[in-house]
């Protein structure tokens, strides 16, 4: 059935050339929603991205203490008409600016969480982070989550942390989605010379991409490698690196640490390994873990937040409990001797977490507000 699109200002403090969770949902939103006939715009920091047509960039400078996180002032900038929905996808800075539009205008305001503030506020200096600091910031959200006529959650289990926060607005499930036409199986001729560009060696590949977070523990990871029959391969960067190759350096197994990878190469780096390793316990929805999937690969991730959900354990990868050494290194050797039917398990789900059945639940919640 056909349904009218409304046409919608979205507000984001992270968008391109910057890649994480946020940017990521935002563009792959807004691209399949205007390949269905509507209009969405994007209101976002000014950086080295080039806008495209609906792209607003606003003056902005960036976080000191948080790559790809730039704060600007509120600004609403010109060229937004004719707008039905105002879609945030943070409470701050810009998220600030749509919570203005959408009631200068009287439009309905829905907004996206992606992040808890806590993550963010952990990253300050050491003497400016304090515990009372993250409770004014938690509160706060809540504040700006209840001002909104509804809000989206990547998970259940993110929707059930907001409740314990306070938060009254109606919430709804929209899981973020996967372009499965970018993350997808690629043959052995391509995993090959993924491995030659990168001087991966043959044999079994376990490995992580995305952000180096302290907060995402990926310290586990090496806390294994030496009793596992495999090379370990980090993709990507972050704060955290610079210790993880120190570590590395002091332990017996072949650690590689490729750095920021292309996004055209993705697809190559998930699809050649055997196993995605993620222990981080503070995922709202673990978009890495799905694309994993969707091209193929199981994944051994920790039973904690969104991947208690994101893994069907068993089925497309295995969980452990968090702390647990011996756990995790069992999972992966585990997922390495059960890799094929792992794999078709993986590959039998790529409709379920494709982008297009998200944007079907986004578009409901669209129909709620109006």
């Amino acid at each position: 059935m056909s349904r009218n699109r409304p046409a919608v200002a979205t507000f984001t403090d992270t968008y391109l050339p910057t890649v994480n969770g946020a940017t990521y949902t935002v563009e792959s939103w807004r691209d399949r929603w205007e390949r269905r006939g509507g209009r969405m715009h994007v209101v976002y920091p000014s950086s080295e991205h080039e806008p495209r047509p609906r792209e607003h960039p606003v003056e902005s400078l960036s976080f000191p203490f948080y790559d790809g996180l730039y704060v600007s002032t509120p600004r609403i900038p010109r060229g937004l008409h004719d707008i039905d929905i105002v879609h945030t996808h943070t409470p701050f800075s810009l998220g600030i600016a749509g919570y203005r539009y959408a009631r200068r205008h009287d439009r309905p305001l829905v907004t996206s969480y992606h992040t808890p503030t806590s993550e963010y506020v952990e990253y300050l200096p050491s003497d400016v982070f304090s515990d009372s600091l993250a409770s004014v910031a938690a509160g706060y959200e809540r504040r700006y989550l209840d001002r909104a006529d509804a809000v989206t959650v990547p998970s259940q289990s993110t929707r059930e942390s907001l409740r314990r926060l306070g938060v009254q607005t109606p919430i709804t499930v929209v899981p973020n989605g996967i372009d499965t036409e970018r993350f997808r199986p690629v043959g052995s001729d391509e995993q090959a010379a993924f491995r030659a560009r990168h001087g991966l060696p043959d044999g079994p590949l376990v490995g992580y991409t995305g952000r180096h977070g302290y907060e995402k523990k990926l310290g586990a990871i090496l806390d294994i490698a030496a009793d596992i029959d495999a090379t370990i391969v980090f993709g990507g960067d972050g704060p955290a690196r610079e210790s993880l190759e120190t570590r590395a350096d002091g332990i017996d197994a072949d650690v590689r640490f490729l750095g920021f990878l292309d996004r055209e190469e993705l697809a190559s780096f998930y699809a050649t390994l055997d196993v995605f390793a993620f222990p981080s316990p503070v995922e709202t929805q673990g978009l890495v873990a799905l694309e994993a999937n969707a091209c193929g690969t199981p994944v051994v991730g920790v039973d904690a937040g969104a991947l208690a959900e994101t893994i069907v354990d068993g089925e497309t990868g295995y969980q452990f409990q968090q702390g647990d050494t011996e756990a995790f290194r069992a999972a992966v050797k585990r997922a390495l001797a059960a890799n094929e039917p792992l794999r078709d398990a993986c590959l039998a789900r790529r409709d379920e977490i494709g982008v297009g059945a998200a944007v079907d639940a986004l578009a409901d919640v669209y129909d709620a507000v109006q």
